[in-house]
This record gives C-alpha cells, structure tokens and sequence, in this order.
C-alpha cells in the first residue's frame, strides 16, 4: 500500500473540520453535524463503501492470494481463501476508514481527495469513526475464529501501525512517512503466508521485505504529480521538501534494492526458473523506466515532460506480475 518538517499532526488537527467539509472552495454545509439531507439510501452505501478504498484494497490482494499458492505449494483451501481475502478486506477497509476521518481536515483541501464521503458530508466523522472501528472489531474476530490467531494479530498490527503509526505520527512530521508508513502495506504477505501455515518464514519475510522496497518508488512518482496537494496542506511527502533529482535518486535506489531482494527468493530455493525469469524481465523493465525518470529529472524536465507516471502506473503491472508469478512456479517445479 508511498509522502515541511516540523508540522504535527495536533497543530493540523486543531483546526476546525466544519470549515473544510463542503470540499474545496464550496461553502461549509448548514448542518455540519449531521449527513447531508440530500443523499439518498444507494448515495449512502456507496459512501460507506467509498471509506473502504476498495480500489487500494484489490491491490492488497494481488500480494496475499499468490503467496497463499506458494505457502501450499499448490492449491490452498478455497474457503481459506475466500476468508482470508474477506478478513484481508475488513481490516485493510477499517483502517481506510479511520484514516479519512483522521485526515478529513487536510482531504478538504486537497483536489485529489476533495469528493470523498467526510468532505461531501455524505457521512459524518462520527459514522466514518464508528464505522473503522467496527471493521476493525470485526476483521479480528473473523481472522481468529475462521483463519486463525496469528493472522488475525498480523491483520490488528497492520491497522494499528497505518492508523496511528502512519496516519497519527508520520505523514504530516517527516518525508519518510511513506517509508516506514508502508509497512501496513506489506502485511498482507504475511498474513497470507500465515493464514496457510499458522506460523512464518523466509519466504514471506522475502516477499514483505519486496513491497517495503516497493512502496517508495511506486508512490513518489504520484506524489511528484500531486505536490501542490501536499505543499498545500503541509505535509512533507519527498517530492514537497525535495527536488525531483533527489526525489528521482532516491527512486533509483530503492528500485535496485527492491530487485535484488526479489530475486533472493531463488538461492533459498522457495521458487524456480518461472519465478526467476519473470523477477529478471519485470525488474529490469522497472529499473529501465526508473532510471528514465531520473536521467528527465536531471535534464531539468518538468510538468508532462517529466513523465513521472509511468513509472507509477508501471509499478503497479509490476508487482501483478511478480505475485503471478509467485502463484504459477509451484505448478511448475
């Protein structure tokens, strides 16, 4: 699942939300307390699921059902499957949920986050709150008595860490929020490891340790188009407090990282040839746009010359790519 010093998140909170929760430059609504009065039954299911992030959450599973494959070595039950994807979906959508409603001062403000629920006042901070924590209450109970309990604690850590560790602490203190932030995003490996096997391994530590590399160059290149969102409401992504050579750098780094660490999956011996050749071909293609982007970045390019998105668009093919292979090698071998 990427972002000026000093701005934390009391003093950003400390605002009053009612200000911001028409969206940018509307005017606050009358009754800011309450949903809007406008919204109808099917506008209202659609803003509550709106909370969830579904579109980050097929993402999350991408990176949990193929490391299921290669916990079994073949097939894994399709009920575990079905319930762990469930659960996965729970808890991932109960800490979406609470961060909106932590960050629903600044989404007001931002034009890529100016029409979701909180800001249109189609739910209220209450509903969203109870909402999240609800989620959260039940995604733990259905890891533990369906998957089992050390996939159920992994799911609880993964939303307490993006709730309070990312959310509260990191994204509006320091540019290295999306790193350490993306830790959330790389639980789902273990989880899906663990709901398999009820324990751990090199294996998954080598897959979660893939999407920590992963995050950072996957989400600064969104940051790079999107910064005058978070300079705007202040907070420190690399790309606000850094320029874009040193933000194409730092790409580049974590890029080579990342490709080696995937590639450490074969002298282990948890995958094959399809797995090693699909890891070579992806990775390299990464590191060829990856070092596209910083050869723009020092040519001075900038606006719709820089191009930063393609290597966040080819980042998420990416790592379709790799976790498919992840499932197919044990066919294979």
């Amino acid at each position: 699942m990427s972002h000026l010093p000093g701005v934390s998140v009391t003093a950003v909170e400390s605002r009053p939300v009612e200000q911001h929760s028409a969206g940018p430059g509307q005017p606050p609504p009358a009754n800011p307390g309450n949903a809007r009065a406008d919204a109808g039954f099917a506008d209202r299911i659609r803003a509550f699921v709106a909370l969830t992030k579904p579109r980050i959450i097929e993402l999350l599973l991408i990176t949990t059902i193929p490391v299921m494959f290669l916990a079994e070595q073949g097939v894994p039950d399709l009920w575990l499957v079905l319930a762990t994807c469930v659960g996965g979906y729970l808890s991932a959508g109960g800490a979406n949920a609470l961060n909106m409603y932590l960050d629903r001062d600044i989404d007001a403000l931002m034009s890529r986050t100016g029409k979701r629920p909180l800001v249109t006042g189609i739910v209220t901070p209450a509903e969203c709150l109870v909402f999240g924590v609800s989620l959260a209450v039940v995604s733990t109970l259905w890891f533990g008595l369906l998957v089992n309990w050390l996939s159920a604690g992994l799911a609880l850590g993964a939303l307490l860490f993006y709730v309070v560790g990312y959310t509260m602490i990191l994204k509006r203190r320091t540019s290295q929020n999306i790193v350490w932030g993306g830790i959330a995003g790389c639980m789902p490996v273990l989880i899906g490891w663990s709901s398999v096997t009820n324990s751990l391994s090199w294996a998954a530590v080598v897959l979660f340790l893939v999407i920590f590399f992963w995050t950072p160059p996957h989400y600064w290149p969104l940051s790079m188009r999107v910064r005058e969102d978070y300079a705007r409401v202040g907070v420190p992504m690399l790309p606000v407090v850094a320029a874009n050579t040193v933000v194409a750098r730092q790409i580049v780094v974590y890029s080579w990282v990342m490709v080696l660490v995937s590639l450490a999956l074969v002298p282990l011996g948890y995958v094959g040839w399809f797995y090693a050749t699909a890891a070579v071909l992806a990775g390299a293609w990464w590191l060829w746009e990856a070092h596209a982007l910083r050869a723009r970045a020092r040519a001075g390019a900038t606006g719709a010359k820089l191009k930063e998105m393609r290597l966040f668009h080819w980042s998420i093919t990416y790592v379709s790519i790799l976790f498919l292979a992840v499932a197919i090698d044990p066919f294979l071998r």
